[in-house]
Order: structure tokens, then sequence, then C-alpha cells
């Protein structure tokens, strides 16, 4: 019985598991944050990189909720990438689309196991 149960619990759990995720700090009238949710915030889930790191939206005034930070979060938009709920990686602004992704993409080649999950 057991083992039947071990099994049957295996087939629901994804092979890969990155416990990786995007966090956007935003905050209500941010235009970049606006901008960015124009340009990438639409396509990210459906993107290679929104599917190994999924985003989570959080408002600047509850960022405390999750953890302390250093250096602290004081610009919206902030992308902290993390990573076993540590952070591993930070885009501080947005510096537009093109550099956006650059930017995110350097930090998945160095920090995580991303390009390996591409194969």
């Amino acid at each position: 019985m057991r083992k039947f149960i071990f099994i049957l619990v295996g087939l629901f759990v994804p092979v890969i598991v990155s416990g990786t995720e995007l966090l956007m700090i935003h905050e209500n009238g941010c235009e970049w944050c606006e901008v960015w949710e124009e340009e990438v915030g639409h396509v990210y889930p459906k993107t290679p990189e929104g599917k190994f790191a999924p985003l989570k939206r959080v408002e600047i005034d509850d960022i405390w909720k999750i953890g302390k930070f250093d250096p602290g979060v004081f610009y919206t938009p902030t992308f902290l990438l993390m990573s076993d709920s540590r952070e591993i990686g930070r885009i501080e602004g947005y510096p537009g689309e093109d550099f956006f992704w650059a930017l995110l993409n350097q930090i998945l080649d160095k920090k995580t196991e991303y390009k390996e999950n591409l194969q």
C-alpha cells in the first residue's frame, strides 16, 4: 500500500521544481510599473523565463511581509529574483524591454539552472 501511495504522489509532483520566482515590487501610480506591465507583464508568464521564475506582484508597503532585504527596496519597480525564499538577483527600475530581458537572463544564467532546464 505504501509503494502505491508514493507512486501515486509521484505522478502529481512536477519533475522540475526550481523554487525560483520573480517578485515585482510596485506601487499605485508608478509610471514605470505601468510601462513594464504594458510592454512585458502580459507576455512574461508565457515565456521560458516566466515559466522558470513565475511572477509575483508585491506592493512596496507590503514588502516587510516577505522579509528583510539588504539593501532595502526603495524604488518601484524593483524586481527581486528569489530562490528558496532568498534574494539571488535584483533589477532596480525598468530600463526598457530589451534591457530588462537581457538583465534578467544574465541573472538567471549566473545564479540558477535556467539554461540547463531549457534543454
